[in-house]
């Protein structure tokens, strides 16, 4: 994300006592396919929820109900970026909230880009989506490149691109390095997490 967007001017989002609450798999897919008319757009979001449920439950221990949780964040958190460019973030907040959706998943979408919208990510669901946004789409973009696409990618050559700054120029290497600064994982890690998950996605 690389547009100057109006903070949401508020931290707290949706009702604590929707916890547990979540849309099923075909009411999230619905919602992404209405608002989401970019195919790539909508690859990436896919991408992003499938690197968040994969480090939920691999990483975190997560069981199932937090894994979907994490998964539906990733998957809705550009929802609006395309159709609400000026309005990114608080129309697919507003949304969630009029259905009822768990507290942490709109929050945890709040605060994927923290200068932007001015949400700081408070635990770690919260600061994996912030690192694993703009990573995702970088290594995709890399991917999209190589005449083999993620096979064979290694980890080298993605760290490389991240010191071109010519490359995939609109990703903010700021960004990035904020959000590696506030997890305990070496970015090599995660860039071969993201590697690995995401590279079926369809």
């Amino acid at each position: 994300m690389s547009s100057p967007i109006l903070t949401l001017g508020r931290n707290s989002f949706g009702d604590p006592a929707n916890e547990g609450n979540l849309l099923s798999q075909e009411e999230a897919l619905a919602l992404l396919y209405e608002w989401v008319p970019n195919e790539r757009l909508r690859l990436h979001m896919k991408q992003v929820g499938a690197v968040m449920k994969a480090w939920a439950l691999e990483k975190e221990g997560a069981d199932e109900l937090t894994a979907r949780k994490w998964e539906q964040a990733g998957l809705l958190h550009d929802a609006d970026w395309e159709k609400f460019p000026e309005a990114h973030c608080r129309m697919i907040i507003e949304k969630l909230e009029e259905l009822g959706v768990d507290a942490e998943v709109i929050h945890c979408i709040a605060s994927h880009g923290p200068r932007y919208f001015g949400v700081e990510p408070n635990n770690t669901m919260d600061k994996m989506i912030y690192v694993f946004d703009e990573l995702s789409g970088f290594i995709h973009a890399a991917a999209l490149i190589r005449p083999t696409r993620y096979e064979g990618m290694d980890v080298k050559s993605i760290l490389k691109k991240v010191r071109t700054l010519s490359f995939a120029a609109q990703v903010s290497r700021d960004d990035i390095n904020d959000a590696i600064g506030r997890i305990n994982t070496p970015l090599e890690e995660i860039i071969q997490f993201i590697i690995d998950h995401q590279k079926n996605v369809v």
